[in-house]
């Protein structure tokens, strides 16, 4: 769930006068300067570039990432506008405030204009404030290498796209990001998705909805698509398919899995987000920062991200963040009085060395410097042993902690979405090894859960559920590409660091690439035949 997409597609300044600018600043039609929720607060929207089909598969091909991209999700078939919409929405505690994000409309020839289906996209986890995927003419921008790929994926293949970049972000008045609130996250992509609709009739180059409505997203968006599916099926309001990306759907055992010492990598910067934005929804994470955070750590780590400086400047030794240690090196002592049994359970737990491939991964997120206090990781662990969520230490089944005490993990478990059952397909997407978004305690948890007995399990056909990283299962099936395509990417990058000087075979190069840029393009990919699928089968 770190900063995804570490595509580095092309250059695009250079084509700024061949496709075109932003539209005039003087142009701003309608403006709302107290917007409530799904207000579309300057419309028209402003244009922030456009691009034919031959204009953009010309900027893709300019570089060899740009090449990669094109050979996953294909060539453009439409050309790609981008507008720059911003939106009235709500921020964790219900409080009025706004947002922005990209509307990319397909243009051109048959399957392009007219009549188009909606893709509601939700991206991943950023540390950066300033993240805005309607800048797609300059390739210095942080988002712009996810804003390339859903272009590609899916604006240049005939969808409306609607992507927020989330209250907190770019232009937002909100001083936080509400990480992981599925309320929030749900409401603000219905806000978007309203906002969207209200923009389309005005365009330069207008499309009209045709009523179906795909929901995607990756990693942090995972969550969040999943969410929206979530409540917007709640509301009786329409979702053709959703298809769900490597995200943390059952966040109370994915937490628990971390305190438990199956250290995420990313950890350290998701750690400060997560707790703050379920502090700003419910007010009772911490008392004082130092309740939860090292003294070294704690001044002003609660308004600390997002922020554009840099992860590498977070990282450095000395700087805001520790790079990998969340723990303590030393296990917690147990409290007084304790069950003899209990500090043996405490000094196993410290960290795991199974599964092998991502024991050194665990190691190192324990040292001396570490983020997270000993007593507040014993607070959380003694609440986790007493009431467990039965995903930890091994996934055995998708039930949740009936009644958990302490105050983050009542938090965790209020947006775990092992909760409802979807009437809508289903597409689950993920890749088996990810160091980041673990698939057994999130993909297979939700598939577990799923697949219990009624009221959970959704009606048969309805959930399909893709490992990129395992192999095609014959000749008829339909993500063998995607499959095959994956497992050529990682080799690739094996070989990469290999011919470089690794002397570990690539392994940590694939860990490093794993989530943030080998598993997205399939995935998406994937999910757009899904979608595809759904809509030729009239579901």
């Amino acid at each position: 769930m770190r900063s995804i997409y570490l595509l580095s597609t092309v250059a695009a300044a250079s084509m700024l006068a061949a496709c075109g600018g932003s539209d005039s600043a003087s142009n701003l039609g309608t403006v709302d300067t107290s917007p409530a929720r799904g207000t579309l607060i300057q419309n028209p929207p402003p244009r922030t570039a456009f691009f034919t089909a031959t204009d953009f598969a010309a900027k893709l091909n300019a570089s060899a990432s740009g090449r990669n991209l094109l050979a996953v999700a294909g060539a453009p078939k439409c050309g790609v506008d981008v507008q720059y919409i911003k939106y009235g929405t709500v921020g964790g505690a219900g409080e009025a405030t706004d947002a922005s994000g990209a509307l990319m409309t397909p243009s051109g020839g048959a399957g392009c204009t007219g009549s188009r289906p909606i893709v509601l996209y939700a991206h991943g986890t950023t540390t950066v404030k300033s993240y805005n995927l309607a800048n797609l003419l300059d390739d210095t921008n942080a988002a712009y290498s996810e804003a390339a790929l859903i272009a590609a994926t899916y604006a240049a293949q005939g969808y409306i796209v609607v992507a927020p970049n989330y209250a907190g972000y770019d232009s937002s008045k909100l001083a936080y990001h509400p990480y992981l609130n599925a309320d929030q996250e749900s409401k603000e992509m219905i806000d978007a998705l309203g906002a969207a609709r209200k923009a389309l009739p005005g365009l330069l180059q207008p499309v009209q909805d045709s009523g179906k409505l795909f929901i995607t997203g990756y990693s942090q968006g995972g969550h969040v698509a999943m969410a929206t599916h979530k409540a917007m099926q709640a509301a009786g309001q329409t979702v053709t398919a959703s298809a769900p990306m490597s995200g943390p759907y059952a966040l109370a055992a994915f937490s628990d899995a971390v305190y438990y010492g199956n250290v995420n990598l990313g950890s350290t910067l998701f750690t400060p987000l997560l707790v703050n934005s379920m502090q700003k929804a419910y007010g009772n994470i911490y008392s004082k920062l130092t309740d939860i955070y090292e003294p070294a750590y704690a001044p002003g780590i609660d308004t600390l991200l997002p922020t554009d400086t840099p992860v590498s400047t977070l990282l450095a030794p000395g700087g805001k963040l520790p790079q990998t240690a969340l723990f303590s090196r030393t296990p917690p002592t147990a409290p007084a009085g304790s069950p003899p049994s209990l500090q043996p359970t405490l000094n196993a737990i410290s960290p795991p060395t199974t599964p092998a491939s991502l024991a050194p991964l665990f190691a190192l997120g324990f040292g001396a410097s570490n983020l997270v206090t000993n007593a507040s990781r014993l607070d959380y662990l003694l609440d986790a042993i007493a009431h467990p969520d039965g995903a930890v230490p091994s996934v055995t089944t998708g039930a949740q902690a009936a009644a958990p005490a302490s105050p983050i993990r009542i938090a965790l478990k209020k947006n775990d979405l092992r909760n409802w059952t979807p009437t809508r397909p289903v597409l689950l997407c993920a890749g088996s090894n990810d160091p980041t978004v673990f698939y057994s305690v999130n993909t297979q948890l939700m598939q577990g859960f799923w697949s219990a007995p009624s009221p959970a399990a959704p009606a048969a056909g309805l959930l399909t559920v893709l490992n990129v990283d395992s192999a095609p299962t014959g000749a008829t099936d339909p993500y063998a590409a995607a499959k095959v395509g994956f497992g050529q990417a990682k080799a690739g990058t094996a070989a990469a660091a290999v011919a470089a000087g690794a002397t570990d075979g690539g392994a940590s190069a694939v860990t490093q690439a794993y989530h943030g840029s080998l598993v997205p393009p399939f995935c998406n990919t994937a999910a757009r035949g899904f979608f595809q699928q759904v809509a030729a089968a009239g579901l």
